[in-house]
């Protein structure tokens, strides 16, 4: 009880840097199972209406879910899946969504992010579904990500019915107490235990 409610009263800031050391300290082997349960969880959702996705690479060294493991099952299932991965302006933490394929060459940015060396962008409103990178979300569906807002600010001018997905490995906390009024709640946080809907 005592450690649930410190986390209640944790910042953004505070979380990250928990998080990412919970997360770290998981072991290679741990986490490829881990992988594996969010991938049965992520196959439990339905996808009619998916065309265009934009996921991302996971981060050399940060233990992320392995996000090739969902995008990989879509282009399975959905002929003629768009793929996109984002593409930072490390000046103004705005980004782009480029569409990729078998051609494609990737570069990694300052940050340690992979990215498409060139390719054409899509349209934030031609999007039907973003992988969100996160560390941890609350109950109301709203995120610690890595600080930078590249989502928060790209989610902005997305269509209101973008579906938007994150992966953690940790159940939801009670509540993020520094959300703003910029933040843009996920629509379902998917960890190796339960799919969670805002």
């Amino acid at each position: 009880m005592r450690k649930e409610l410190l986390l209640y009263f944790m910042t953004k800031k505070e979380l990250r840097k928990l998080y990412k050391e919970k997360r770290e300290g998981i072991s290679s082997r741990d986490k490829l199972k881990l992988d594996d349960l969010l991938l049965i969880r992520f196959q439990q959702l339905a996808f009619e209406n998916v065309h265009n996705l934009l996921t991302y690479w996971p981060l050399a060294g940060k233990a992320e879910p392995n996000t090739h493991l969902f995008s990989g099952y879509l282009r399975h299932m959905i002929p003629g899946l768009r793929i996109s991965y984002p593409v930072c302006n490390l000046n103004d933490f705005s980004m782009k969504a480029v569409i990729i394929d078998e051609d494609t060459t990737y570069t990694t940015n300052d940050y340690g992010i992979t990215e498409p060396k060139d390719g054409r962008p899509v349209a934030p409103s031609e999007l039907d579904l973003i992988l969100v990178p996160m560390l941890v979300c609350d109950q109301q569906g709203f995120r610690v990500g890595y600080g930078k807002g590249f989502y928060d600010r790209f989610l902005a001018s997305c269509r209101e019915d973008v579906l938007t997905i994150g992966f953690s490995y940790f159940p939801p906390i009670e509540k993020i107490i520094d959300t703003q009024a910029f933040d843009v709640p996920l629509n379902y946080c998917i960890t190796p235990e339960d799919v969670y809907e805002f």
